[in-house]
């Protein structure tokens, strides 16, 4: 073997090692596992969608994080499987986070949250406005053309009410100890740092359903 065949020859070796450990790479970061990417409940909760597997993310509109994430997941949640389902909980950690939170179930009661949804996002972290109690809510729910006393009597109701009393109960039985976390069919919890970033969550949420669906078959 000459000088220059020798070269070629060590060229390649050292190619077919880089391309064979990148792919190794890449197949232990699409294995997920429990404890890493994504944690399995130890007492699963029932989902609000049926047959369908349910994609919930708890979020706060309060939370940068979630603001952060919400082109990618609303991007993602467009082009789910029909057998797949993306629904969101406002989290209430503390009093101040109720307001908000109670704007999002008021925006589902009155069919506005294609609406209102993105818009009251970005009046919080766009143009830095304050919902830490209800008038302001109303002020600006008003502004964007909902009648205030309905969208106030539905506000106040007893229906949304219940909702936020559930969101607290199920917040503290998944588990949840900052947002934006995602259950995947009421059993199990990832989130963007444990995912390591959108990209890695978005991949997780994936496999996650995957797990999921072998159960949903059978019904």
């Amino acid at each position: 073997m000459n000088f220059t065949n020798r070269l070629f020859h060590l060229f390649s070796l050292r190619l077919f090692l880089v391309i064979a450990l990148s792919l190794a790479g890449l197949t232990a970061k699409a294995d997920i596992q429990p404890g890493r990417e994504y944690e399995l409940l130890a007492l699963p909760q029932p989902v609000e969608t049926g047959k369908k597997i349910e994609v919930l993310e708890i979020f706060s509109y309060v939370c940068p994080h979630c603001f952060n994430l919400e082109p990618e997941i609303n991007k993602w949640a467009k082009h789910l499987p029909k057998d797949v389902v993306f629904r969101r909980l406002p989290a209430i950690f503390n009093a101040s986070w109720a307001p908000s939170a109670k704007a999002y179930f008021t925006f589902e009661a009155m069919g506005l949250t294609e609406k209102l949804h993105e818009a009251f996002f970005n009046a919080i972290h766009l143009q830095h406005m304050r919902f830490d109690d209800d008038d302001a809510v109303f002020d600006w729910a008003e502004k964007h053309g909902v009648n205030r006393k309905k969208f106030a009597d539905t506000y106040n109701s007893f229906s949304v009410q219940s909702e936020a009393l559930r969101s607290k109960q199920l917040t503290q039985a998944y588990g949840v100890s900052g947002v934006p976390t995602l259950i995947v069919d009421g059993k199990f919890r990832t989130s963007v740092s444990a995912a390591g970033g959108h990209a890695g969550l978005l991949s997780t949420l994936d496999q996650l359903i995957k797990k999921a669906r072998p159960e949903h078959a059978s019904k």
